[in-house]
């Protein structure tokens, strides 16, 4: 029963191990898609040197393995007629065409640095062109930094003036306290004045009866 569990596992995982996998058709060689993994099988397709095949299960007893074409065509190949890496003509073919596509990039590329080369050399319209718009803009970068510099002044020149009105405010609290305090003060001296005169004034009111009294009483004697 163990035997028989590991078998089935073996079958499930074998496929999964190899659906990744990618063989080429070898070199000098037109080979047949067959329908079923046997000699005598229908041929679906000949697949010429180098095609890409993805794997998609295990190699069978009899030789072949199932694969499929970059179209969804699925069928059965000799594995024997297949191998991991692309054949030496495919890749020599793919190397050339790559070359070949880099030279003629590298020729495009030479032809638009000699454009702007060209565009560049001195006496140019191009060339005077960018040396009037660098001149234009040295002088608004100039203007910038004056009138950069004329905003710290100004801003410099408000913040003095702030502080000597916060200074003047100040100065005028105090004043107004002292000027309070004074005006306090010179009531209080009023007050006092009128008491002291109101006082000597009672003081007067009972001496003065007493005295005129007195001196009538003396007027009488004689």
């Amino acid at each position: 029963m163990n035997k028989i569990h590991t078998a089935l596992i073996i079958v499930l995982l074998a496929p999964i191990g190899v659906q990744a996998e990618t063989v080429y058709v070898t070199d000098n060689l037109n080979l047949s898609l067959k329908s079923a993994p046997d000699n005598e099988a229908k041929v679906i397709k000949l697949l010429p040197t180098g095609t890409p095949l993805t794997v998609t299960g295990a190699k069978t007893k009899t030789g072949f393995t199932p694969v499929r074409m970059d179209d969804g065509t699925e069928g059965y190949i000799q594995t024997r007629h297949t191998q991991k890496e692309p054949p030496a003509r495919e890749q020599m073919e793919t190397n050339h065409k790559t070359l070949k596509s880099l030279q003629s990039e590298n020729l495009s590329l030479r032809a638009e640095l000699k454009i702007v080369k060209d565009a560049i050399t001195p006496g140019t319209s191009l060339e005077r062109s960018l040396a009037l718009e660098r001149d234009k803009l040295k002088q608004e970068l100039g203007e910038l930094k004056q009138a950069a510099a004329g905003v710290v002044q100004l801003k410099n020149e408000r913040d003095e003036l702030q502080e000597r009105v916060v200074n003047a405010e100040r100065k005028l609290e105090q004043l107004e306290r002292e000027n309070a305090s004074l005006k306090n003060t010179s009531e209080q001296d009023w007050f006092l004045y009128g008491g002291i005169l109101v006082f000597f004034s009672v003081i007067l009111g009972f001496i003065l009866p007493k005295l005129g009294w007195r001196r009538k009483r003396g007027w009488d004697m004689y």
